[in-house]
């Protein structure tokens, strides 16, 4: 009954999610060319809030757990489990105090209105999965910028979205990039929860009526741990904050 009820309100959703693209694709434009950094973040903050706010439409609900322990005025690097695009959408609007900028496969810097504007041009990385040397310079030119700048990456090291919730393994390789070169930021591990329902039937119908939540772990200093160590740390973290 529930997936039945599904299908009307995917549809309105989609409606309104994708008219929200639109919209903002040419404010952002104009935010970027004309006005500079801080008026396109805006924009992209407003944009992810209106997105947030279409997914209530399917009943969806937030929580942030331990928010207050994220270090300020530091470089960070949040590293996170990843059940679905609605993790992103998320992070950007309730992490927006820490300019969240994504490490992200290079296919969604084109095709997509506003998501893929602000992926070329609000500092995230975009990287091939397919050619490694690519992706390290793409990385280290934003570990650099978190560093000098004191904002924040966002890397999911499992590398593609869990469909059942079930973490998978992490990779090192971007991860220990922005650790090499973003060396006085602090590692956030969280772990996310409940992202994956929304797509439990696919891009069609919605899952509707869940509660996600982002639970924030004890931050790290990097350089107070070799990357074994980190990345031991870091994974342990956010697999044991995962509920299945």
């Amino acid at each position: 009954m529930k997936k039945l009820i599904s299908y009307p309100i995917s549809v309105i959703y989609y409606l309104c999610f994708g008219l929200t693209l639109v919209i903002f694709h040419p404010i952002q434009w104009v935010c970027f060319h004309v006005f500079g950094y801080q008026a396109h973040k805006i924009s992209v903050d407003y944009l992810n809030f209106f997105l947030v706010l279409c997914t209530r439409l399917l009943g969806t609900s937030y929580q942030f757990d331990n928010v207050e322990s994220i270090p300020k005025n530091v470089p960070l690097i949040f590293v996170s489990n990843h059940q679905s695009m609605y993790d992103i959408i998320a992070m950007i609007w309730f992490f927006r105090r820490f300019h969240c900028k994504f490490v992200s496969k290079k296919e969604l810097g084109s095709g997509i209105p506003s998501v893929s504007f602000n992926l070329r041009h609000g500092g995230s990385a975009l990287i091939d999965r397919s050619d490694p040397k690519q992706a390290i310079p793409a990385i280290k030119n934003l570990s650099e910028y978190i560093e000098k700048h004191n904002r924040s990456a966002v890397i999911f090291p499992e590398g593609t979205r869990s469909k059942t919730g079930m973490p998978k393994e992490f990779a090192q390789s971007g991860f220990k990039i922005l650790c090499k070169y973003a060396p006085s930021a602090y590692i956030v591990p969280i772990s996310i929860n409940n992202s994956w329902k929304i797509v439990k039937y696919g891009f069609f119908p919605l899952g509707i009526g869940n509660h996600l939540t982002f639970v924030v772990h004890t931050p790290l200093e990097v350089k107070n741990y070799d990357f074994a160590e980190l990345m031991h740390k870091t994974e342990a973290a956010v697999v044991q904050g995962i509920k299945i």
